[in-house]
C-alpha cells in the first residue's frame, strides 16, 4: 500500500476546534478522533485553526470530512495467515508472533525514515533505496554447488546500480523489468551495491528534480538527502529467516487490512484523552508518524494492564470479607507508650493510622508499604500484626530468605521487650522437635505471631485464625506462594475469611514503576528517617592511595569502638570474572591490612546455623569487620557499624548499592560508604550525589529503562510490545486515571459502548494463560 494512499482522519487543533456534530455528520464520532497531545501538530498564531489529518498535519475542510470513506471493521480477517512462505520465513514469523494478519499489523517498527536515492549513497553506509528493475538475467557460477547468479540493472531516476543476488535464480521470474524493489544494503564501489535484504514494493518512484524546481538533475548537491516525496521506510524487529524489508513489504501489501482493526476505546473517551483512532494510529505507526501512532497503541496496552490490576484487586475481595479488626487498642497503645525505644516519624504515624482504619473494615487490606532504607517499615508492619493479636487473631510475616526472616524475628523480639506476646521463627532449618511444638501452638491459637520463610505456606502449617499477613520483598515470591498464604486465613478452625495483606519492599521506586509492579495495591511510602539518623558520606574510590586510606579509616573506626562491613560481589574467586571474592578477601585482609583486627566471614553458601552464629557474633561486637556478599543487603541491623566498603561496586545496581549503604548510619555515629570502582560510572556518581532512595530510583530508571530496572528480581511485571518506559510514563499515569474511572463507573465493562474494551481485556487474559502475569495477589 502506498504511503500516501489515503488521508488519515481529521484531528482538531485544540479544544476549541469541534468535530462535526452528529446532525451534520452521522459518522463524526468515529471519523474524527482526537490525537494524542504529545504527537499532535502544534498550533501557532499564524497557522490554520481548522482540523488537520492525523500524522501528516494536512489541513482538511468540511468537504474532505464528508467525503471521507466509512469502513466497517471485519476482525475475522485478522485471523488469516500473514502470507509468508518458505520454511525459515514461517518459523521466523511464528517466533515473532506475526504469522497472522493481526499479529503482523500490530508488529510495529522500531524506527522510520525515508528511502534514500542512488545518487545519495555513501560507501559502506547501509541504506534502503526504492528502485525499478531495467534488466535482469542469470548466469552460471563456476564454483561447485552454487546456483546461478542473478544480476540486475536498477534505477531510481537519480542514477543506476548493478546489483547481484546469490543462490536465488528464481528472482529472474519474480522481478521482471518494471518491478519496483526496496533494496537494503551498502555501496561497495562505483555503481555496485551489495544487497542484504530485498522485497517488492508498490510505491511510486520519487519524482526527479526538473527545471521547474530551479535545479538541474546533475546539479543536485551530493548530500541533498531523500526527496520530500520519497516513501517512508520503517525498520521492524526481525529474526533469522525474515528481514525487516520483507516484513515491511508484506505490511504494505496488507495495508488495506489495517481498516479491519477494532478500536477498543469508545469515541468519547478518545476525544477526552485526545487520542487518534486505532486504525489511524496503525497507519501512522507503519507508514507515517511512527512515534505518534505507537504512543496511541501504547496507551491501549498500558490501559489494559491497569484494568487487569484493578480487576484483580476487586476479585481479591469479591464475595469474601476479612475479619474486622476494630476491637480495643489496649495492647498497641501500651506497646507504643512503653515498648518502642523511639517516637514514630510523621510518615510512620500516617501509615499506622491508615492501616488501622483499613483493618477495621471488612474489605481485605491490599497495601504496599514502600520505604526508604531505615525508615521503619517493620515497626509499621508490627503494629498491624499486633492489631490482629489484640482482636483475638493471629498474624504472620513471610520473608524470602532465612537470613532476612531471622533478622525480622530478632527485630520483632527487640521491639516487644516487656510485652508478653509470644513469637516464633519457622524456616526450613527449624529442627523437628521445635517445628512440631510450633505447629501445635499455632493450630491451637496459643502462638499469635509467626515469622518465617516459604515454610509458612507448607501444608502442615495450620493457623487457628490468621487475620494479618505481612510479605516482605514480595516481588521475590510467585503468585501461587503469596496466594497460598492468603488461603491459610480461611483454612483454620476459626477461619477469618480473606486475610489482610500488607506487602513491604525496601526498594523505593518511582510511581510509574509502582503502577507496573504493584498496580493492584494501595501504595504507602515512608520517606522520613527516624530522628538522630545521620547521613552517610559516600565516596567513589579507585586509586591505591584511596584504598590505603580506606583501610586506615576502618582501623580508626574500630579503635573508636565501632565496626565495619566489606562487601564483595563473589563468594569464591572465578577465572571468568575479574572481581574480588569474599573468601579470598577475608583471608587477605586477615593476613594483611587488617591483621590486627577481628575479621569475620559471611556468605550465602554457608549453613544456616553457621550464618546465624556469624551474625550474632558481629551484632554482639565480637567481630570488628564483617567480610560478606550481598547476603547482608536487607534486614541486617547493627547500629554500631559505621563503615561500608564495597568492592567492584560497578557490578551492582543503584538499588542494591543503596540497600548496602543503608546497613551503616543506623546509630548515633557518623558513617561512611566507600565505593571502589571506575569513577566515570554513572551509577556510582549518582550514589555519591544522592542520599534519597526515591531520587536514586528516578536516576536508575533514566539510566536503565523499564526492562533492565525490573529485571529478574521483578520478572512477573508486565512487559510491553509497544509501550516504552520510562519514556511513556505520562501515558501510564493517564491510563491509570482512565482505568480507575472505568472501575468506578462500569467495573464489569457491561455498558455496550465498552464491549470492545471488555473483549480485548478477556482476549489478553486468555493469551496470558490461567495464572496470567505474576501480579501481587
Amino acid at each position: 500500500m502506498a504511503a500516501d494512499a489515503a488521508p488519515l482522519p481529521v484531528v482538531p487543533r485544540d479544544d476549541r476546534d469541534a468535530t462535526p456534530s452528529p446532525a451534520e455528520d452521522p459518522h463524526a464520532a468515529d471519523a474524527a478522533p482526537v490525537r494524542d497531545d504529545a504527537a499532535a501538530p502544534r498550533r501557532d498564531d499564524a497557522g490554520p485553526a481548522g482540523p488537520v489529518a492525523f500524522a501528516t498535519g494536512e489541513p482538511l475542510g468540511r468537504d474532505a470530512l464528508r467525503a471521507a470513506p466509512v469502513r466497517r471493521p471485519r476482525p475475522s480477517r485478522w485471523a488469516r495467515s500473514s502470507g509468508f512462505t518458505g520454511k525459515k520465513a514461517l518459523a521466523a514469523a511464528a517466533t515473532l508472533g506475526i504469522d497472522t494478519v493481526g499479529g503482523l499489523l500490530t508488529h510495529l517498527p522500531v524506527e522510520s525514515g525515508r528511502v534514500g536515492t542512488i545518487s545519495g549513497l555513501r560507501p559502506e553506509e547501509r541504506t534502503t533505496v526504492l528502485v525499478e528493475v531495467r534488466r535482469i538475467a542469470s548466469r552460471p557460477v563456476r564454483r561447485r554447488g552454487m546456483r546461478p547468479l542473478v544480476e540486475a540493472l536498477v534505477t531510481d531516476g537519480t542514477g543506476t546500480l548493478r546489483v547481484a543476488f546469490f543462490n536465488q535464480p528464481w528472482l529472474v521470474e519474480r522481478y521482471p523489468p518494471g518491478t519496483r524493489l526496496l533494496l537494503n544494503g551498502t555501496l561497495k564501489g562505483p555503481g555496485r551495491f551489495s544487497v542484504q535484504a530485498h522485497a517488492p514494493s508498490s510505491d511510486p518512484l520519487p519524482a526527479p528534480a526538473t527545471l521547474d524546481d530551479g535545479v538541474l538533475p546533475d546539479e543536485a548537491p551530493a548530500d541533498a538527502g531523500p526527496p520530500p516525496d520519497a516513501p517512508a521506510v520503517a525498520r521492524y524487529p526481525a529474526s533469522e529467516g525474515l528481514t525487516s524489508i520483507e516484513i515491511l513489504a508484506r505490511v504494505r501489501e496488507l495495508g488495506e487490512d489495517l481498516h479491519d482493526a477494532v478500536d477498543p476505546l469508545p469515541g468519547r473517551l478518545r476525544a477526552r484523552q485526545r487520542l487518534a483512532g486505532r486504525v489511524d494510529a496503525l497507519h501512522a505507526a507503519h507508514l507515517g508518524d511512527h512515534d505518534g501512532g505507537r504512543r496511541r497503541l501504547a496507551f491501549d496496552e498500558l490501559l489494559m494492564t491497569q484494568l487487569e490490576y484493578l480487576r484483580r484487586r476487586r476479585a481479591h475481595g469479591h464475595g469474601r470479607s476479612a475479619v474486622t479488626l476494630d476491637g480495643p487498642t489496649g495492647l498497641t497503645d501500651r506497646w507504643r507508650a512503653e515498648g518502642l525505644p523511639f517516637p514514630l516519624t510523621g510518615d510512620q504515624e500516617r501509615a499506622v493510622a491508615e492501616n488501622a482504619a483499613a483493618l477495621a473494615r471488612p474489605e481485605p487490606l491490599q497495601r504496599l508499604l514502600m520505604g526508604e532504607v531505615g525508615s521503619g517499615k517493620t515497626v509499621v508492619a508490627l503494629h498491624a500484626m499486633l492489631r490482629a493479636v489484640e482482636c483475638g487473631h493471629q498474624a504472620a510475616l513471610m520473608a524470602p530468605t532465612e537470613t532476612l526472616a531471622e533478622q525480622h524475628f530478632r527485630t520483632i523480639q527487640s521491639l516487644l521487650p516487656d510485652i508478653l506476646v509470644p513469637v516464633e521463627l519457622l524456616t526450613g532449618s527449624t529442627t523437628g522437635a521445635r517445628r512440631r511444638r510450633t505447629l501445635e501452638r499455632l493450630a491451637s491459637g496459643e502462638l499469635p505471631l509467626l515469622v518465617g520463610t516459604h515454610a509458612l505456606i507448607e501444608d502442615p502449617v495450620v493457623f487457628r485464625s490468621l487475620a494479618v499477613a505481612v510479605v516482605d520483598e514480595q516481588h521475590r515470591f510467585g503468585v501461587r506462594q503469596r496466594s497460598a498464604l492468603d488461603r491459610k486465613a480461611a483454612a483454620g478452625p476459626a477461619g477469618a475469611g480473606a486475610v489482610h495483606m500488607l506487602h513491604m519492599t525496601a526498594t523505593p521506586i518511582p510511581r510509574t514503576m509502582a503502577l507496573l509492579a504493584y498496580g493492584d495495591l494501595d501504595v504507602v511510602a515512608l520517606r522520613q528517617l527516624p530522628k538522630g539518623r545521620k547521613p552517610v558520606a559516600t565516596h567513589v574510590c579507585a586509586t591505591d592511595r584511596e584504598r590505603a586510606r580506606a583501610y586506615e579509616k576502618i582501623r580508626e573506626e574500630v579503635a573508636a569502638g565501632r565496626q565495619a562491613f566489606v562487601v564483595c560481589p563473589l563468594v569464591d574467586d572465578s577465572e571468568a570474572l575479574d572481581a574480588r571474592s569474599a573468601v579470598a578477601e577475608h583471608a587477605r585482609l586477615q593476613a594483611g591490612e587488617l591483621k590486627d583486627l577481628r575479621v569475620a566471614l559471611l556468605h550465602g553458601q554457608m549453613r544456616p546455623a553457621e550464618k546465624q552464629a556469624v551474625m550474632e557474633r558481629f551484632a554482639g561486637g565480637d567481630a570488628d569487620v564483617l567480610v560478606a556478599t550481598t547476603v547482608i543487603e536487607v534486614g541486617i541491623d547493627v547500629p554500631n557499624a559505621t563503615v561500608m566498603l564495597i568492592e567492584n561496586a560497578e557490578r551492582f545496581g543503584i538499588s542494591q548499592l543503596h540497600q548496602l549503604r543503608g546497613r551503616v548510619g543506623r546509630g548515633a555515629h557518623a558513617s561512611t560508604c566507600l565505593l571502589f570502582g571506575p569513577k566515570s560510572t554513572a551509577r556510582l556518581r549518582a550514589l555519591a550525589s544522592h542520599a534519597d532512595g526515591f531520587a536514586l530510583s528516578e536516576v536508575d530508571l533514566q539510566l536503565r529503562g523499564e526492562g533492565e530496572l525490573l529485571g529478574t528480581r521483578q520478572s512477573g511485571i508486565a512487559r510491553f510490545r509497544t509501550a516504552r518506559l520510562p519514556d511513556d510514563g505520562d501515558l501510564l499515569l493517564r491510563a491509570r486515571d482512565v482505568a480507575e474511572e472505568l472501575a468506578a463507573t462500569d467495573p464489569d465493562l457491561s455498558d455496550p459502548v465498552h464491549a470492545p474494551l471488555r473483549d480485548e481485556l478477556l482476549a489478553r487474559a486468555a493469551a496470558l494463560g490461567e495464572d496470567g502475569q505474576a501480579i501481587p495477589a
